[in-house]
């Protein structure tokens, strides 16, 4: 089966964080361009990028995509507590973001799953 990226909410959620993740980035020091801000963006663009690249699969192949883009996304979770830890941004922004993407984790866990049942029936 076929899944139309652009209309599944991970996929969309995940383009918010991406969004989000560029604008917060954009503040970081000039220091950081080449190694957490390169890290960020590159991690985010990748949530996304696995949903829409896995979706023109069949659902075996689907969820291989869907856990890289799950892979990134506990990546970017740690990298956006790194650089709250260095004061880049606020604790509340730094919350606000971090709960968007453990509501990915959790969406895109349950899709994963969800998959899964499909495949065992």
């Amino acid at each position: 089966m076929r899944h139309n990226f652009k209309n599944l909410k991970i996929w969309i959620l995940a383009m918010e964080i991406t969004n989000d993740i560029y604008r917060l980035t954009a503040t970081f020091p000039k220091s950081e361009i080449y190694s957490l801000v390169n890290q960020m963006n590159r991690c985010s663009v990748s949530m996304p990028s696995n949903i829409a690249e896995g979706s023109n699969r069949g659902n075996k192949h689907f969820q291989h995509y869907l856990n890289i883009s799950l892979g990134s996304s506990f990546e970017l979770q740690t990298q956006l507590l790194i650089a709250c830890q260095n004061d880049y941004l606020t604790k509340e922004k730094t919350e606000k973001l971090e709960n968007k993407i453990i509501e990915f984790q959790k969406m895109t866990t349950g899709f994963i799953n969800k998959l899964d049942n499909n495949l065992s029936s």
